[in-house]
């Protein structure tokens, strides 16, 4: 997790102004892999998010596996980063990693109110689904 992060460190702070990271994130959010058409339903919609966004968690071999997407570019942007550094990680990787590269970037100081709190929203939700699978898998031993 801290080599993921510190990649999203250097993606990001190799430009000097917010605006060519702007313009990362969006090159970030058109890359992010296809989401499953099948998950695109309400329950796995994030709720607090002024945008649509969609994030489905697997748990395989003791890993959680996140694939996200918005219907806003910037959004999608955000949850790129944040499933670049969350997913393919085991539950206590993920409750022990606190973001706070998006502040050491910079991202955070440059959202509206609406946007943190969606990302709020979206940091929650990526923690209450390793809650959830920690337990299942305690559960199983």
């Amino acid at each position: 997790m801290t080599e993921r992060t510190t990649q999203i460190k250097a993606r990001f702070l190799q430009f000097k102004d917010w605006e060519d990271r702007y313009k990362e994130l969006i090159v970030l959010g058109k890359h992010l892999p296809a989401y499953p058409e099948d998950k695109r339903e309400e329950k796995y919609k994030i709720k607090g998010c002024q945008s649509q966004v969609w994030l489905y968690p697997e748990f395989k071999d003791g890993r959680v596996y996140f694939h996200a997407d918005s219907d806003a570019i910037l959004v999608k942007g955000i949850v790129g980063i944040l499933t670049s550094v969350y997913s393919d990680a085991t539950p206590d990787e993920i409750l022990s990693t606190k973001p706070e590269f998006l502040s050491e970037v910079g991202i955070t100081e440059h959202l509206s109110m609406n946007r943190s709190n969606g990302l709020a929203a979206m940091m929650k939700q990526i923690q209450m689904y390793a809650v959830v699978f920690k337990s299942m898998a305690a559960q199983k031993v």
